[in-house]
């Protein structure tokens, strides 16, 4: 039998519904949620998502701005950009595209950003926050896979989660919230022995390497929820994720298709944490 697909637009646009009379309140109370976006240099990939959460803030009524940096800016030039940002009031989420030239460093940029304002939820604050089960603005992939099981009723608590990738954007912080649902989790990474042997235990399996139909039904256990956050490309030149979806399909219980899964959930799960920003201070005020 096959998999009941997860049908990440479907949940886009429900939880974006929602999000669109939320910014509609806060407009009315005087503040409308605002989201700025840095791009640095003209990377066309990063140019499309950015894009992209434009057009999705506008969609919902959200103020939305992009300031352009040339490839060879100073650290320094756009270090002094996010404090602007952090002190504007109409400003409720500063995100710095990603990847950033090799000149500038990541940690830096990530730390200069305003936790208060850090919707992409990679802020050490915010990451020590989420590791100790507090309120807090969670990184968005991950927390768009949460909202999908849930949304799907599938049960977390108690069910081993297998986690492939460890990265600090995906990785480790998707396992730590099944963690914080009650999952027992499992990290595996590119120095785990014998894969297949831990993913088969998996009942519900988060593949994020970045490496195109990696994972095949030999990976996958009966039954199993297959979440593939993986954004590649095929040999034809086609989107593809992690998971070797044609073959794993007739065997997983649950599974995400690439694209239309998690990719839709990250970018709502951005909206999400800039409404929820925006709520704060309106919270502050009375």
């Amino acid at each position: 039998m096959q998999a009941t697909i997860i049908d990440g637009k479907e949940i886009s646009n429900h939880i974006r519904a929602g999000l669109e009379q939320k910014v509609s309140k806060l407009t009315a109370e005087g503040i409308q949620p605002g989201l700025a976006v840095i791009l640095v240099g003209n990377n066309q990939a990063s140019r499309t998502y950015v894009t992209s959460k434009q057009k999705s803030c506008k969609a919902i009524g959200m103020h939305s701005e992009l300031i352009e940096l040339p490839e060879d800016v100073e650290e320094h030039v756009l270090l002094n950009e996010i404090e602007k940002l952090n002190n504007r009031d109409n400003i409720h989420g500063i995100l710095v595209q990603l990847p950033l030239p090799a000149h500038i460093s990541e940690t830096k940029v990530i730390e200069t950003i305003s936790p208060n304002k850090d919707v992409d939820g990679f802020h050490p604050v915010n990451i020590g926050k989420m590791m100790t089960g507090q309120d807090t603005f969670l990184p968005c992939t991950p927390f768009g896979v949460l909202e999908m099981l849930k949304y799907m009723d599938i049960p977390i608590a108690g069910k081993h989660a297998v986690i492939v990738g460890r990265s600090n954007i995906v990785g480790k912080p998707a396992g730590q919230l099944l963690l914080n649902e009650n999952a027992t989790v499992t990290y595996c990474h590119s120095k785990t022995a014998d894969l297949a042997s831990v993913t088969k235990t998996a009942d519900i399996l988060v593949a994020a390497v970045g490496r195109a139909k990696m994972l095949n039904a030999d990976y996958v256990k009966e039954g199993a929820v297959v979440i593939d956050v993986g954004m590649n490309r095929d040999e034809n030149g086609r989107l593809c994720g992690d998971v070797d979806y044609n073959d794993v399909v007739d065997k997983a219980g649950y599974i995400t298709p690439v694209p239309g899964g998690v990719g839709p959930m990250t970018i709502t799960m951005l909206l999400y944490n800039t409404v929820k920003s925006a709520q704060k201070v309106l919270a502050n005020r009375k």
